[in-house]
């Protein structure tokens, strides 16, 4: 189930962002265009940007905290899984980006207008990476609504504000979705093989 699941989502994710080469990028840059103001200076979608790894980082410490005073060896055991998320998560972003080295899209298209000017490449975007990796092994781990639900809307918020902000295209968006995703599956998956965790 989680194999297939898994696949499904990388496959997702290799054809969305296959399919924007092919279009040669036209709806990539036109929704980007259609989202990306002129003077991106929005308080909450920097707010939403700059959230993606201290939340990334924090949830899993917190859990490990939390479970370290309580002597709660499960919810140990759930932080160290979502550490294991975003690891993956990480190198897998870090590897994509050397390897298609996509240039930021204010670099090519000069109405594109950044919030800020940063370093590195575009695909994928490292924010949603983690953020949906976060979101993801969330909603593995505890499914319950009042946490599934805003755990993924505060991801989905997350990409949206790297597309507001003029930081990524949407593939980049959607790549780290899927790359994220399909890291906590992959992490949920290799813990309960490698652990034989239940």
């Amino acid at each position: 189930m989680i194999g297939t699941t898994l696949k499904s989502i990388l496959l997702t994710g290799c054809f969305l962002f296959s399919f924007g080469f092919l279009r040669a990028q036209n709806w990539d840059v036109d929704l980007l265009k259609s989202i990306n103001p002129q003077n991106p200076n929005s308080f909450v979608w920097k707010g939403a940007s700059a959230s993606a790894y201290p939340v990334s980082v924090g949830v899993p410490v917190g859990l490990w905290i939390a479970g370290t005073i309580k002597k709660d060896k499960e919810t140990q055991f759930k932080a160290y899984e979502m550490v294991g998320s975003l690891a993956i998560a990480a190198v897998v972003t870090e590897g994509l980006k050397v390897a298609i080295n996509r240039p930021r899209p204010y670099q090519k298209y000069p109405d594109i207008y950044p919030y800020q000017y940063e370093d590195g490449k575009s695909f994928p975007s490292g924010h949603t990476t983690m953020a949906f990796a976060t979101a993801t092994s969330l909603s593995l781990q505890y499914k319950k609504w009042y946490i599934v639900v805003p755990a993924y809307v505060w991801a989905a918020g997350v990409g949206y504000s790297r597309l507001y902000l003029g930081a990524h295209y949407p593939t980049d968006v959607l790549g780290g979705a899927a790359i994220g995703a399909g890291s906590a599956f992959l992490s949920h998956w290799l813990t309960k093989k490698i652990l034989h965790h239940k």
